[in-house]
C-alpha cells in the first residue's frame, strides 16, 4: 500500500532540510504522541546508516519496525526503510527548490505485509482508503505549516 503527497513550504531548501532532518526533535515529537522510539545506531551530524527502534499501536497491535536511514542527500533528498515481524515500511522524503524561498516537499510512504495478520490489517487500510490518506494528508500539511511558522519567527 503506498500514500504518497506534497506540500509547498515558504521557506528555503537548506532550512527545511534542515529542519526534516533534526531527528533529536522528531524523536521527542514521536515520544509525546504515544509511540516509543530509541536510537540504536547514530551519527553526528547525521548520515545514512542511522538506526532506530520503534515501537506503536497500529489497528489495535503493538508493532515494532527497526528503522533505517537509508539514503541522507542534503539538502534533497531521505529514504527510510523500516522492517518489523509482520510489516516493511518504506519512506522516501524529496525535497525541490521551487524559489529561493518556496520548497516544495514530496513524501511516499509504502507498507507491505510479511504474513497473513499483516495482509488483512493493510487490507482494513485499503477499505478505509479514503480516510487514512485524508488523515496522512493533513498531518503533512500540518507540520509543513508549522515549518513555515518556524522559519517566519527565525526570518
Amino acid at each position: 500500500m503506498i500514500f504518497t503527497t506534497r506540500e509547498d513550504i515558504e521557506a528555503p531548501i537548506d532550512f527545511v532540510f534542515a529542519q526534516l532532518s533534526d531527528f533529536a526533535a522528531i524523536e521527542r515529537s514521536i515520544l509525546r504522541r504515544g509511540a516509543e522510539i530509541q536510537r540504536k545506531l547514530d551519527h553526528t551530524p547525521p548520515a545514512a546508516g542511522m538506526i532506530w527502534d520503534t515501537s506503536f499501536q497500529m489497528k489495535g497491535k503493538r508493532r515494532q519496525l527497526e528503522v533505517t536511514l537509508v539514503t541522507f542527500e542534503p539538502p534533497a533528498m531521505m529514504r527510510f526503510e523500516g522492517i518489523g515481524k509482520s510489516l516493511t515500511g518504506d519512506l522516501v522524503v524529496e525535497l525541490v527548490a521551487l524559489s529561493r524561498g518556496r520548497t516544495r516537499v514530496a513524501l511516499t510512504c509504502e507498507l507491505k505485509a510479511k504474513n497473513l495478520s499483516a495482509r488483512l490489517m493493510l487490507q482494513s487500510l485499503k477499505l478505509a482508503r479514503g480516510n487514512v490518506t485524508k488523515r496522512f494528508e493533513m498531518r503533512v500539511a500540518s507540520y509543513a505549516k508549522e515549518l513555515e511558522e518556524r522559519y517566519m519567527r527565525n526570518a
